[in-house]
């Protein structure tokens, strides 16, 4: 398999995260929390992985509930 399966998708804070989790749920997109990898932020936190598939459907998301992306990444 060539490629990256996933993307993260980078939030403002993990409460942030936790509402992006639920939304996601919601419109039955597959999500997991997972820490940010170390190559996209040296800080502490949490992003939403979701499949690459998903993608767009998942950022449209959160764009609706008013939740800022910080930004995107393949994973």
């Amino acid at each position: 398999m060539t490629g990256h399966r996933y993307t993260v998708i980078l939030v403002h804070s993990t409460s942030h995260a936790i509402r992006a989790e639920k939304a996601l749920y919601q419109a039955e997109i597959s999500t997991k929390l997972i820490p940010v990898p170390r190559h996209i932020s040296s800080d502490c936190g949490v992003c939403v992985r979701v499949e690459r598939a998903d993608q767009k459907a998942a950022v449209e998301t959160l764009k609706r509930i008013g939740l800022e992306v910080e930004g995107v990444h393949e994973a």
